[in-house]
């Protein structure tokens, strides 16, 4: 008989949903994310046809959704299932229409799906059972790590601020944080919907040189028997207050680079400077040299006027004489003729040409030897 009242009271329930629709409300998540050995809180609200009645005259309820007779929580703990006997209970005030539960100690079974059902201490003993908005609960065996966020690098004697946060389905048992570093540190707590919770601590703390190249380790710890703890390690890099030392040494080091560098510009440009300086003497030199020997040619050449061209028939004249006087030494004489003079030819030892008297000039000695035979 208890089934059949049981079907009976469901199908009433189907019949009965449409027409009071409008009056009989609940709202839950259709699916929550739980922790293993933690907790998990399954967030509810529900409305009533009637007027507003205080907590003590609403009786609440959580059933499974396929057999309403397996209670995982109310008001008499000795309706309770066993499995769930001092693991559940409401968080929310009923008076407020808040039918939140709270399941602690959480179980690999603990799936549900689970269904709120309200009953009214009226004349008319309203009750209501939601089975269409029921809550599913998926499992996590291994807590997730914590999210550490910070700067790269931090200013010696300023403030640095780390940040580290954890999401959780718990807020009645929120987890702990803590800090492998000293300093100033705030827990935040914060509603991000849908039954979904952040846990977050802010630390705060003045960095030093000591603090360079080391890590700073956030360590987040859940409620209920967890096994391990989940770590989040972030790097700490350390930037030097600057010092007059830090403006003087770039300074110095750039002044002392451009000296230097200016320095050797300007001995490679006298060094250029002065060979150029040598080549166009050499030239000039040159130039001049030149041009005296073909001065010399040309009055040379022409022989009728200046102490040069005097002087150089005096050499002719003498060296004509010289010639003639050497003349009787050299006679040849032939069987049955009579003697003959050859004329002496002066050895090129007994004369030397000196090539380093710069008044020495190869087209006049020719000339005049010319000259000379020519005579003979």
């Amino acid at each position: 008989m208890d089934v059949r009242a049981g079907i009976l009271l469901y199908w009433l329930h189907i019949i009965c949903t449409g027409v009071f629709a409008d009056v009989w409300k609940v709202h839950v998540e259709s699916e929550m994310k739980a922790l293993v050995s933690s907790c998990v809180v399954l967030p509810c609200s529900f409305k009533y046809p009637v007027q507003e009645q205080p907590s003590d005259r609403i009786r609440a309820m959580w059933h499974m959704k396929d057999n309403w007779d397996d209670i995982i929580f109310h008001k008499d703990p000795t309706r309770v299932k066993d499995s769930f006997k001092g693991r559940t209970k409401l968080i929310g005030s009923l008076g407020g229409s808040n039918c939140s539960l709270e399941i602690d100690e959480v179980k690999n079974h603990d799936n549900g799906p689970y269904c709120f059902r309200v009953e009214l201490e009226t004349s008319k003993k309203d009750k209501y059972s939601f089975v269409e908005n029921c809550v599913s609960i998926k499992m996590f065996e291994q807590a997730s790590k914590p999210e550490l966020q910070a700067e790269q690098s931090v200013q010696e004697g300023e403030t640095a601020v780390f940040k580290c946060s954890v999401r959780h389905t718990c807020p009645s048992h929120q987890p702990t944080l803590t800090w492998s570093h000293t300093g100033k540190a705030i827990m935040n707590y914060k509603d991000i919907g849908h039954g979904n919770w952040e846990t977050e601590s802010v630390l705060t703390f003045t960095p030093q040189k000591e603090d360079d190249h080391t890590s700073i380790t956030c360590t987040v710890k859940h409620h209920g028997k967890v096994e391990g703890e989940m770590t989040a390690t972030h790097p700490i890099f350390v930037k030097e207050q600057p010092t007059l030392s830090h403006i003087l040494i770039p300074v110095i080091s750039g002044l002392g680079a451009a000296l230097l560098v200016g320095l050797l510009c300007f001995f490679i440009v006298k060094r250029y400077k002065r060979r150029i300086a040598d080549l166009e003497s050499r030239n000039v030199n040159g130039m001049w040299s030149r041009l005296s020997r073909m001065s010399r040619r040309f009055r040379s050449g022409d022989g009728s006027s200046g102490p040069g061209g005097r002087q150089q028939r005096r050499g002719q004249r003498t060296q004509i004489d010289r010639n003639f006087d050497n003349k009787a030494n050299n006679v040849c004489t032939v069987s049955g003729n009579k003697p003959f003079s050859k004329a002496r030819m002066p050895s090129p030892k007994s004369a030397a040409k000196s090539y380093s008297d710069p008044n020495y000039d190869d087209d006049y000695t020719n000339t005049a030897d010319l000259n000379l035979y020519a005579n003979f």
